[in-house]
């Protein structure tokens, strides 16, 4: 193996930070290598998001068609046929691996398979189809996360499953126990739900989905439970053993609770192994993470790192931002990474979408924030659409009027939360989202209502009675 190629820029992992920061270095001019042990599109397009909501669209239209009667439609016995569901779903993911193939090819970018490690700072030895030494001056880290396993129960992925090896069931299993009730873990109860599962979500903290605040737990909490789906929190997980022809949970305490499946959904830990970070002179924080200064640069010089392994946000669109970073300071165009207004959506049913500050967290920060929030049940195309759950809220500074935050829950919150991205970024204000003509009938209108109510302006709205 004494093949040696140079590079002027080289990307470890293929996934949507890896690809990315790829393809912005070549269109910089820069000869570009790409190693991936796997496959291209990684985490997210193989066995994260894009196959999760894949199999989240099956079952949302299943949900229209249960509902058709409610629209003046009347449908016969309705058939539910998993498998192909999810020869679907895997059809999705080589489509769109194909797509970026060729993208690697139309930007000229060397792709290498196998597993790399460093020999040097400026140096990385590939084993695997193929096998040779890079090296290059610049060096991308894009190596992603793997879902984090626990040692009390570990994962079968036959009975005791995780985000990964639940995507290649074929049939829909009667029960479903989920270990987790976080983003994850309330996505795949809410998928499995509708498709007639019993789903119980065991969540050891106070609420589900406590990273979104108290304002959506309280109310998926509530919109969850009537779908069926049992929630016990501050609940501990003991043991998971198979039982029967399924499994059996001892929580603390000793009770038991038996199911065909178990989800193991407690988060996912960083995937630095084998990379031999020594050799190039790094080494991880306490947690694990690559540190990296706004360059997207690690603690030594043209290394950086971006994705999962940099501890900042868990989210595919941040590793594809960070990449774009990355590459432009890899290739000379300095450029910095912002995080005052990343989205993050959690594709349950209804979806939840925020961005910025929560109220409680706003407070904190020593702002006076005031708060406008607009039911999805005063709303003409959600009335008309039968999707009147949910609320647009937004979140300002009551001083400036600056949006400093929002959350939307319901129809269409993934696509609805990008108006205010894009206005906290640009440090706009409530009047901005007023004097701004939304289009009627439309979901968005919530947005402009929303900021009326925050300036006690309501329009679709009673006004506050003054005491």
């Amino acid at each position: 193996m004494s093949e040696r190629k140079i590079f002027d820029v080289v990307v470890i992992g293929a996934g949507p930070g890896g690809y990315v920061a790829a393809i912005r270095a070549a269109q910089l001019g820069r000869s570009v290598a790409l190693i991936e042990k796997g496959e291209l599109g990684g985490t997210c397009l193989n066995v994260g998001c894009i196959p999760t909501k894949t199999l989240i669209a099956n079952a949302n239209v299943l949900h229209q068609i249960k509902r058709a009667s409610e629209y003046g439609i009347s449908v016969g016995p309705i058939a539910i046929h998993y498998d192909q569901m999810k020869a679907r779903k895997d059809q999705v993911i080589r489509k769109m691996r194909m797509g970026i193939d060729g993208l690697m090819k139309s930007n000229k970018i060397s792709v290498f398979r196998g597993v790399a490690h460093f020999e040097s700072p400026r140096e990385l030895k590939v084993l695997g189809q193929d096998n040779l030494y890079i090296v290059s001056e610049k060096i991308i880290i894009a190596t992603g996360s793997v879902p984090l396993d626990i040692a009390a129960f570990p994962c079968d992925h036959e009975r005791i499953l995780n985000s990964t090896s639940i995507l290649e069931l074929t049939e829909i299993p009667k029960s479903l126990v989920i270990v987790g009730g976080g983003y994850i873990g309330c996505e795949f109860a809410s998928l499995f739900a509708e498709l007639g599962t019993k789903v119980t979500i065991l969540e050891a903290l106070p609420t589900i989905l406590m990273a979104q605040g108290p304002t959506v737990a309280q109310f998926m909490t509530k919109s969850i439970s009537q779908r069926g789906v049992v929630i016990r929190t501050q609940t501990k997980v003991q043991t998971i053993v198979h039982h029967h022809s399924g499994v059996r949970v001892t929580l603390d305490g000793g009770e038991t609770i038996e199911a065909e499946k178990a989800l193991i959904s407690v988060g996912r830990s960083i995937h630095t192994q084998g990379l031999r970070l020594e050799k190039a002179g790094l080494a991880v924080t306490e947690r694990g993470f690559l540190a990296t200064n706004e360059r997207m640069e690690t603690d030594v010089p043209g290394i950086y790192a971006i994705g999962d392994v940099t501890g900042k946000w868990m989210l595919a669109h941040v590793a594809s931002h960070q990449g774009i970073v990355a590459a432009e300071n890899a290739s000379g165009h300095p450029s910095v990474i912002h995080y005052e207004a990343v989205p993050a959506v959690v594709f349950t049913s209804p979806e939840i979408a925020t961005v910025g500050f929560t109220m409680e967290r706003a407070k904190e920060l020593g702002y006076q924030p005031v708060v406008g929030n607009f039911p999805f049940l005063a709303l003409g195309k959600a009335q008309a659409s039968l999707d009147a759950e949910g609320f647009a809220q937004i979140i300002a500074d009551q001083k400036t009027g600056q949006i400093l935050g929002a959350i939307i829950v319901g129809h269409e919150a993934s696509n609805l939360i990008a108006e205010m991205a894009l206005a906290i970024q640009n440090e706009l204000t409530l009047e901005s989202v007023l004097e701004t003509i939304h289009a009627h009938p439309t979901m968005a209108e919530s947005w402009h209502e929303a900021a009326a109510i925050a300036l006690d302006r309501p329009i679709h709205l009673p006004p506050k009675i003054k005491r």
